[in-house]
C-alpha cells in the first residue's frame, strides 16, 4: 500500500513540460495544426496563456513561424501531427534554413518500438532521419525528463550562428508520460546567451578597413543578414560616414530608406559590372548575385564579405578580406576605426551612379505614369506605392514571378524588415504564412501584393486570417495565368495550356465566404479606393486586381533559370 505522502505526489506529464519550457525561455506563441498526437498540447498551450494560430495547412503554419522568428530574433514555433503534417511543415523548415530565420518545428510521433521495426503504426515515419537534411539541427525526445533540454538545445541551435531551422520529434509516449512535478520541473532549462557574440579578430577588421581604402568604386551590398542583426543605426552609420554607394537586397529594402542618396539600387547593372572593392554585409554570393561571376561582375573586383558562418568564404568566388562574426559586432569594430573621408571614393564613380540612377529612375517613371487598360503590373503597382507611401509602418509581403519583380523595384521602403518576400530559394507559398506572421508579432497592418499563381498555394489561410480576424489585405494579381494568362494549348484541344489558370475567376469571393471584405477592381482608380479603404477599416480584405493576361513574361525576370525545349526551337 502507498504511503499517504506518496499518493499525495504532484504529478506532471509530458504536455505540460513542452509548456513550461517554451515559457520559461520566453516563447509565447504557437503557429500550427491540431491533431494526433498534439492535439491536447495545443489545448493546454491555449489554456496556459500562450497563443495558438490554428493554420489550414502546415507549410503556412511553418512560414509564419520561421517570419515571426526573422522579426523577433526568437525561434518562431511550428507544431504539427506526426508523418504527413511533418512532411507538409518541412518545407518551410528547409526554407527557413535556407534563409537563415530561426524556427523550431515541433511535432509528434508514433511509437518508437514500432516505427524502428517498420512494423506499420498510425502515420508511421522516422521523422527525425527525415529532416536531418533539411534543417540546421534535429532531435528527438524520447522521455518526458529530457523534453526541457530538447526544447533547450532547439533554441540555442536555432538562434546561435547562422540561425536556421531545427526540428523536434516528441514521440506520443514522451508527451503523455507522467512524471514527478518537482521532477519534471528540476528537468526544465532556461537558455542563457542563446546567440552569443562572435567578436570579429582584430586583423580582419583592419585587413578589410586597408583594402577599401584602396577603393576606387567601392561598394557596399546589405542582404537581409544585415536586416536580421538589427544593428540598423550603426549599419546606417557606416555607410554615411564611408559615404559608399550601397545596393540593397530585397529583404534589406528599408534598412536605409529607398529614397537615399547613396542608393544604388535603381543603378544595380552598373555597380555590379564596374565596383572595384564589394563589401557583403548579411549577403551571399549566390544565384541572386550571379555567383558573383560571369558579364554581371568586373573580373578585377575584390571582396570583403562579413559573415558569421566561416564556411560562407570562397564559396562562389575568391574572399580577400573576408571578416567572421555576428554583423552588429563587426559593424561596431568597423566604426571604431572609420572616420569621414578615410575612404577614398572618387567623384567619377559618384557621378557615374547618379546618373544612371536618374536615367533609369525617369525611365520607369514614364511606365509607371501609363494607364493601360487593363491594367498591367507596373500600372497596379504605381497605384500600391502611391497608397503605402505616407503609410511606413504597413508590412508589405511579396511574391509571384512577375509581381514579385516589379514589386520589389517599384514599392518604396523607408523602414527595415518591413518587406518579406520569397527570398534566397525564391519559393513560392509563403505568402499567407508570413502575412499571418507579421500581423501576429507586430500588431500592425500588413498588406501582401500576390501573384495569383502565387496565391493558390496558401490562398486557404484566407479563413485563418478572418478567423483571428487579422489586418490583412491580400491584393491578387489577376491576370488568369503562371506568368501570363494567355497560354494556348499547342494541340487546339480542350484542356488549358501548362500556365493558363482559370480565366475570370472572382478570387474575393473566397474571403467573402469566410466574413472578409472582398473587392473585384480593374483600373488605377478603383484599386486606390479600395486599398485606402481596406486600411481604413483594418478587417480582412482581399483585393481581385484585374491585370491584362498579355502583361508579364516568362518567369519573371529569371528566365536564363528555365529551360527551352531544345526541339522545339530547333523546328
Amino acid at each position: 500500500m502507498a504511503s499517504e505522502s506518496q499518493s499525495a505526489a504532484v504529478m506532471t506529464d509530458g504536455f505540460h513540460l513542452v509548456v513550461d519550457a517554451l515559457k520559461l525561455n520566453g516563447i509565447n506563441t504557437i503557429y500550427g495544426v491540431a491533431g494526433i498526437p498534439i492535439t491536447d498540447l495545443a489545448r493546454l498551450a491555449q489554456a496556459e496563456g500562450m497563443r495558438y494560430i490554428g493554420f489550414r495547412h502546415e507549410q503556412s503554419a511553418g512560414n509564419a513561424a520561421a517570419i515571426s522568428g526573422y522579426l523577433t530574433q526568437k525561434p518562431g514555433i511550428c507544431l504539427t501531427v506526426s508523418a504527413p503534417g511533418f512532411l507538409n511543415g518541412m518545407v518551410a523548415l528547409a526554407n527557413a534554413t535556407t534563409n537563415g530565420f530561426p524556427m523550431i518545428q515541433i511535432s509528434g510521433s508514433s511509437n518508437r518500438a514500432i516505427v524502428d521495426l517498420q512494423q506499420g503504426d498510425y502515420e508511421e515515419l522516422d521523422q527525425m532521419n527525415a529532416a536531418k537534411p533539411y534543417a540546421k539541427a534535429a532531435f528527438r525526445v524520447n522521455r518526458p525528463e529530457d523534453i526541457g533540454i530538447g526544447i533547450a538545445r532547439a533554441i540555442r541551435a536555432a538562434v546561435s550562428g547562422r540561425p536556421g531551422g531545427v526540428y523536434l520529434d516528441l514521440t506520443a509516449e514522451a508527451l503523455s508520460a507522467v512524471i514527478d512535478a518537482e521532477t519534471g520541473k528540476q528537468s526544465l532549462v532556461h537558455v542563457v546567451d542563446p546567440a552569443p557574440r562572435r567578436i570579429p579578430a582584430p586583423e580582419a577588421v583592419e585587413r578589410a578597413l586597408d583594402l577599401l581604402a584602396t577603393a576606387k568604386r567601392p561598394l557596399i551590398i546589405l542582404g537581409k543578414g544585415a536586416a536580421y542583426a538589427q544593428a540598423d543605426q550603426d549599419i546606417r552609420s557606416l555607410i554615411e560616414t564611408t559615404g559608399i554607394p550601397f545596393l540593397p537586397m530585397s529583404m534589406a529594402k528599408g534598412l536605409l530608406p529607398d529614397d537615399h542618396p547613396q542608393s544604388a539600387a535603381a543603378a544595380r547593372s552598373l555597380v555590379l559590372a564596374q565596383a572595384d572593392v564589394v563589401m557583403l554585409i548579411g549577403a551571399r554570393l549566390n544565384w541572386l548575385l550571379a555567383h558573383g561571376k560571369g558579364a554581371q561582375w568586373s573580373p578585377t573586383a575584390q571582396f570583403i564579405q562579413v559573415d558569421i558562418e566561416p564556411t560562407e568564404m570562397d564559396s562562389n568566388r575568391a574572399i580577400a578580406a573576408p571578416v567572421v562574426g555576428d554583423i552588429a559586432s563587426v559593424v561596431s569594430a568597423f566604426l571604431a576605426y572609420v572616420k569621414p573621408g578615410a575612404t577614398k571614393v572618387s567623384t567619377e564613380w559618384l557621378t557615374a551612379i547618379a546618373e544612371r540612377r536618374k536615367h533609369n529612375t525617369e525611365k520607369m517613371a514614364v511606365q509607371l505614369a501609363a494607364n493601360p487598360s487593363p491594367m498591367n503590373f507596373s500600372s497596379a503597382l504605381r497605384v500600391i506605392r502611391d497608397v503605402l507611401a505616407d503609410k511606413p509602418d504597413i508590412y508589405v509581403v511579396n511574391e509571384g514571378a512577375n509581381t514579385l519583380d516589379f514589386g520589389r523595384n517599384i514599392i518604396d521602403m523607408r523602414k527595415p524588415r518591413m518587406r518579406l518576400d520569397s527570398g534566397t530559394w525564391g519559393v513560392m507559398g509563403i505568402g499567407m504564412g508570413y502575412a499571418i506572421g507579421a500581423a501576429v508579432v507586430s500588431h500592425q497592418p500588413v498588406v501582401a501584393i500576390e501573384g495569383d499563381s502565387a496565391f493558390g498555394f496558401s490562398g486557404m489561410e484566407l479563413e485563418t486570417i478572418c478567423r483571428y480576424e487579422l489586418p490583412v489585405v491580400i491584393v491578387v494579381f489577376n491576370n488568369g495565368g503562371i506568368y501570363k494568362g494567355n497560354g494556348v494549348n499547342p494541340t487546339g484541344g480542350s484542356d488549358p495550356s501548362p500556365t493558363t489558370l482559370m480565366q475570370g475567376a472572382r478570387y474575393e469571393k473566397l474571403i467573402e465566404a469566410f466574413g472578409g471584405v472582398g473587392y473585384s477592381v480593374s483600373d488605377p482608380q478603383a484599386l486606390t479606393l479600395a486599398l485606402n479603404d481596406s486600411l481604413a477599416s483594418g478587417k480582412p480584405t482581399l483585393i481581385d486586381c484585374i491585370i491584362d493576361p498579355k502583361a508579364g513574361t516568362e518567369s519573371g525576370h529569371i528566365q536564363n533559370l528555365n529551360p527551352k525545349n531544345a526541339l522545339s526551337s530547333m523546328k
